[in-house]
């Protein structure tokens, strides 16, 4: 993207700094990926979080070990908090925090007006305001 094969990394970082990109390196114990057929791995990855322009990217370094999807579950426990998890995922946490900004209110408030809204980012603000 910059071609900073050689670049001094100082030079580097006040450059993205200029651009309005954020580095920050997460203390992560552990990565996993799941795809359809099996679950990736990291365990003591490095992974770094990169901010640009409000969009999130993350960026893992590390070796993987594969293993079959779900051979990690305990049991019941994995299906209870498989359902709540879903339950807070159902609204996005970024559609949240939009719906806030625009509307001025706080997460809770605009997460309500989301649900209330069946997700629907216009009709939620519209509710709020």
């Amino acid at each position: 993207m910059f071609g900073g094969g050689g670049m001094n990394p100082r030079k580097m970082k006040q450059m993205m700094k200029q651009m309005g990109i954020d580095v920050t390196e997460l203390d992560a114990e552990e990565v996993v990926i799941k795809t359809g057929d099996d679950e990736l791995v990291f365990s003591d990855a490095q992974v770094t979080r990169m901010d640009a322009q409000g969009q999130e990217t993350y960026q893992i370094v590390g070796e993987p070990e594969t293993r079959e999807l779900g051979a990690g579950d305990d049991g019941d426990e994995s299906v209870e908090s498989a359902e709540s998890a879903e339950a807070a995922d159902a609204i996005p946490a970024d559609d949240v925090a939009i719906v806030a900004q625009r509307a001025g209110v706080p997460e809770d408030e605009a997460r309500e007006a989301l649900e209330a809204e069946d997700g629907d980012l216009a009709a939620a603000i519209a509710r709020l305001e």
